[in-house]
Order: C-alpha cells, then sequence, then structure tokens
C-alpha cells in the first residue's frame, strides 16, 4: 500500500516519503505493479510500526535508571555516618519518582530494573523505620519491598526484605514471629548468600530471646558454613547493606544470641576475636552495640565486672551521640535496667545520669514512647 516494505519501514517508521519513492520509480521505467488486494482497516502497516514504537517506548532512559540506582548505593554506602533522619527524605524521593515512572510505559526490561529500584527503596526506608522504632511503617514498607521483588524475580531483594522484617520484629519484641519468619526465607533458598543474614540476624537472635540454646548454635553454624562457602568479608560490612553479611557481622550477631542465653564467656570471647574489625570500622553503631553486650555480660558473670560495665556503657552513649537508633537504645535501656542490684554503686549512678540525658533527645524519647 505504501510501496515499501515492511523491515524498511520498522527500520525507518517515520523517514522518507512514500509517494516521492513511487515517482522516483515510475521514473526509473520500473514496471507498475499489480493492485494488492485490499487490506482490513486494522492492518495498515504504518499503524502497526506506529503501535509497536508506542509500546517499546519509555519514559525512563539508561541515565535515569543509573541516577535511582547511584542513588540508592549512595544511601546505602553514607547510611552509618549520616543516619536515618538526614537519609529518609532521599530514599523517599527515590521511591516516589520510580513509582511515578512506573505509572507510564516502558518496555519490559526498564519496566523490571525500576521494580527493582522500588524494591530496594522501600526496602531501605523499611530498615530505617525499625531504626527510628516505628515498627508497624517498617512492616508496611519491608511488605511493599518483598511483593515489589517477588513480581520480578529478583530473589535476593526478596530474602533481603524478609531479612529485614524479623529485623522489625525482634525489636518490636516479637520473637517467635521474627524467628518464623527469618526461617521461612531460609527454607526457600537455603544456600543463598542473603540466608547467612536471615540466620545470624534473623534466626538466631529471635530464638536467643526464647532461650532455645540448641537452635542458637545450630543458626549461627549454619551461617557461618554459608559465610565460607561464598566467601563473604572478614571485615564489617554495612549494618543495611544489600550485599552479603561479612563474617564480623555475623559474629557481631552471635555475640547479642549469646547475651540473651546469659553464654558470659562466649561473648567475650567473640567480642575480643572481632575487637580489632569492630574498633576499626566506620560504624559508630556498631562500636556502641558490641560495647553494650560486652557491659551486661560482664554484669552477668559470676563475679559482675561493675566498674568495666559501666565505663562501656558510657562509652556506648558517647559513640552514638546525637544519632540514636533504636538497637543503641533499647541495649543501653536494658543494660540500665539490669543495674538494680549496685544502685548505689558510683559508677552505676554516673551512667544511669548520662543514660538519662542521651534518652532526652526527642528522637530517643519517640522510641521510649513506641515500646511502652
Amino acid at each position: 500500500m505504501l510501496g515499501r516494505p515492511v523491515s524498511e519501514l520498522f527500520s525507518m517508521a517515520y523517514d522518507g516519503d512514500s509517494a516521492h519513492d513511487r515517482d522516483e520509480e515510475s521514473s526509473t521505467g520500473q514496471q507498475a505493479t499489480s493492485a494488492p488486494p485490499p487490506r482490513e482497516d486494522d492492518e495498515n502497516p504504518l499503524d502497526i510500526v506506529t503501535r509497536t514504537r508506542q509500546l517499546t517506548a519509555t519514559n525512563a532512559d539508561n541515565a535515569t535508571l543509573a541516577f535511582l540506582d547511584s542513588s540508592l548505593e549512595g544511601i546505602a554506602t553514607r547510611y552509618e555516618q549520616d543516619g536515618p533522619y538526614a537519609l529518609r527524605p532521599q530514599a523517599r524521593q527515590v521511591r516516589q519518582l520510580a513509582h511515578t515512572l512506573l505509572d507510564g510505559r516502558q518496555p519490559p526490561r526498564t519496566r523490571r530494573e525500576l521494580f527493582r529500584v522500588a524494591a530496594r527503596a522501600s526496602g531501605l526506608l523499611g530498615y530505617m523505620a525499625v531504626n527510628m522504632g516505628d515498627f508497624a511503617l517498617s512492616e508496611a514498607y519491608c511488605t511493599e519491598a518483598r511483593d515489589l521483588s517477588r513480581e520480578i524475580g529478583d530473589l535476593d531483594t526478596d530474602l533481603w526484605a524478609c531479612g529485614t522484617l524479623s529485623f522489625s520484629l525482634y525489636y518490636a519484641g516479637r520473637y517467635d514471629e521474627a524467628d518464623a519468619r527469618a526461617a521461612a526465607a531460609v527454607e526457600r533458598a537455603p544456600r543463598h548468600a542473603q540466608s547467612i543474614r536471615l540466620l545470624a540476624n534473623g534466626r538466631a537472635r529471635a530464638l536467643g530471646k526464647t532461650g532455645d540454646r540448641r537452635a542458637v548454635e545450630q543458626a549461627i553454624g549454619q551461617a557461618l558454613r554459608l559465610s565460607d562457602l561464598h566467601e563473604v568479608p572478614v571485615g564489617l560490612t554495612s549494618c543495611i547493606s544489600f550485599e552479603p553479611y561479612g563474617r564480623a557481622r555475623t559474629l557481631a550477631n552471635a555475640v547479642t544470641s549469646h547475651v540473651a542465653l546469659r553464654n558470659t564467656a562466649q561473648v567475650l570471647r567473640d567480642a575480643e576475636h572481632i575487637d580489632d574489625l569492630v574498633e576499626h570500622s566506620s560504624s559508630s553503631w556498631s562500636r556502641s552495640l558490641v560495647r553494650l553486650d560486652v557491659a551486661t555480660a560482664l554484669l552477668q558473670q559470676r563475679t559482675p565486672d561493675i566498674d568495666h560495665a559501666m565505663a562501656l556503657g558510657r562509652e556506648a552513649l558517647r559513640l552514638c551521640g546525637d544519632s540514636p537508633i533504636n538497637s543503641v537504645y533499647q541495649r543501653s535501656r536494658d543494660l540500665h535496667e539490669q543495674t538494680g542490684p549496685w544502685r548505689d554503686h558510683s559508677a552505676v549512678r554516673d551512667y544511669g545520669e548520662e543514660f538519662r540525658t542521651w534518652s532526652s533527645q526527642p528522637a530517643a524519647l519517640a522510641m521510649a514512647s513506641s515500646a511502652s
């Protein structure tokens, strides 16, 4: 009908003038072809080409996708220095932009990448909500991250979101649910690198709170074997990273599990083993949390070392400074509550005073309110 082959129309749908081409063909003396049979109204080649162009058009080019991806990476990289209060607005902007773009048109590859970005932005927001003590909000974000990642078969993000949901349930005090969530995810992918975090951060710590010593040891052992299998970093990886847990991060979670079980000797051994890696990390939160775990273990000993425990507690509060997160708040509060038998000791009084001042910050007060 247009005097041009369909293959040429698809390669240059809007170039050239078919009437001009036919004039050129006539001028070269080509023989006229017989009239083609009539087509249905919906069989116009140009309409087909136009529709194909519409279906493969996109409102998100590669530069936009790269920008969104680098934004998420930047948030994760800076998280332990800047904290959730500074970075949450940026994460929300990334999520909103991804959702806005998904309301438009993209080919499958681009749409899949936008789903991944949206899922990971929601996951980061869910993690931040835990650190801010808002567990209902965290559950909503984590559920969104899990559902979006499942739509595109992104198992890595899916398992990470399940781990963060378990993390949220743990700090909400719902230990059986935290373990069940993590266990179900591990069962789906027992050899996946994300299962290291699910076992150490999800299962072992929750099982420690329920007092199941044998299950704690099994979960930690399985996490360490997976660490060897995947050759994860030795050092302390970022707490919010989508990358597999490093070995030091796994052992730090093991320390917390043993604190709950009152395995004081094991706590002190593991803490000493990772001390150099923790102290040379950029994570003030991790240094604070390990100090609080060791301080608690020192009080649990047959002969409590009160002065050393309280000194570590004060160091932990100072390390966190004006950037409190829920995990530090809960453990420093628990440490304060365990000092009851020694309330007249000068070191205990000093720690209590410092804890009351530190926990009077608006962010810490909000955490106290959510925990009550």
